[in-house]
């Protein structure tokens, strides 16, 4: 299978690629990315040999024809995903979450091509602390951010294509991923790159939201088998069942670190924080046999740590501008 990646420089999109190459390596992969604070060609800087890599924008219609022109499949990781920044600036999450993603089904739909698309379990919004159930594939969208928005609208977008046009789309919606390669403003590789610099962590809030947090590659392997044996036109929902509030991430983390484990300063919440995401992934489970490796987050979260550990070169470089940013807010 020749397959085209978008993002495949981010976080997850090049975790990926590495999962691809690894388990899967007789396929052919391309990546498109625009290369912006949140892409980082060094991410694949170990597949240069094994991935054609193409400098572009997902808006640009002319490009994106040619390249799915030439693929089976698509893969759609790209997006602006930064909940803080889409509050200080919401256009380029409408410009790449919504518009790009309309670019790359009409050129799906005019080559016939399939497409699966990833999303997250923010277009829910939100669930009461104390709400015994689940968001699943028929619950009603409720996003709360202009990035959680973005998504709900292009998840509305490929549904549509799919009714009107017949296009061969999937979708996933994920919860929380960690794992290596994940930029430094995101709330785990922050508080552990802060540790690792001896800055104490910064809490939202009180830190009582809670996440359930799935590990980049089982969120990869469920992609997988999504695209090779899902449903056309069917969502399926991820997560490891591991829910954690946020002053217990803190916790661990720096229990994991030697550190106490109240080495932290509260700072003030951020506006229209959702309480908690929980995903009921029985359907992934049951009808594709999806199973994380990582069911306990500390295995996860501790080769994380490890990760970062051994990848200053990676991180340093992003990390003074990204405290300089949240100093700004007071963050």
């Amino acid at each position: 299978m020749k397959l085209l990646v978008t993002g495949g420089a981010g976080f997850i999109g090049s975790n990926f690629v590495h999962y691809t190459l690894a388990t899967r390596p007789e396929h052919q992969i391309t990546v498109i990315d625009a290369l912006t604070y949140a892409g980082n060609r060094a991410n694949l800087a170990d597949t240069e040999d094994q991935v054609k890599f193409v400098h572009g924008n997902i808006c640009d219609a002319k490009l994106v024809d040619e390249l799915i022109a030439d693929a089976d499949a698509v893969v759609h990781f790209a997006a602006d995903s930064h909940n803080d920044n889409s509050i200080d600036n919401p256009w380029p999450f409408m410009q790449t979450n919504f518009i790009g993603t309309y670019t790359l089904l009409e050129a799906v739909r005019k080559h016939g091509k399939r497409y699966h698309h990833i999303s997250t379990d923010e277009v829910f919004g939100d669930l009461a602390l104390d709400d015994p159930h689940k968001f699943d594939e028929q619950r009603a969208y409720n996003p709360s951010s202009p990035y959680s928005a973005s998504k709900a609208s292009s998840d509305h977008l490929v549904r549509a294509w799919v009714r009107t046009f017949g296009v061969q789309a999937t979708i996933t919606n994920c919860a929380n991923n960690y794992g290596p390669y994940q930029h430094v403003e995101k709330v785990i590789p922050r508080q552990i790159t802060n540790v690792l610099i001896g800055v104490k962590p910064r809490l939202y809030g009180q830190g009582l939201n809670v996440r359930e947090w799935t590990h980049v590659d089982d969120h990869n392997e469920a992609v997988w088998l999504v695209l090779e044996k899902g449903r056309i036109g069917d969502t399926y929902l991820i997560g490891s069942g591991d829910e954690r509030g946020n002053k217990e991430i803190f916790e661990m983390i720096l229990e994991l670190m030697g550190k106490p484990k109240d080495w932290f300063d509260y700072v003030t919440d951020r506006p229209g924080h959702d309480l908690r995401y929980a995903n009921n992934s029985d359907k992934i489970r049951g009808e594709l046999g999806w199973k994380p490796k990582y069911i306990d987050l500390r295995d996860g979260l501790a080769d994380t740590i490890e990760w970062y550990k051994a990848h200053e070169d990676w991180w340093k470089p992003l990390k003074a501008a990204t405290e300089a940013k949240y100093a700004k807010k007071g963050m």
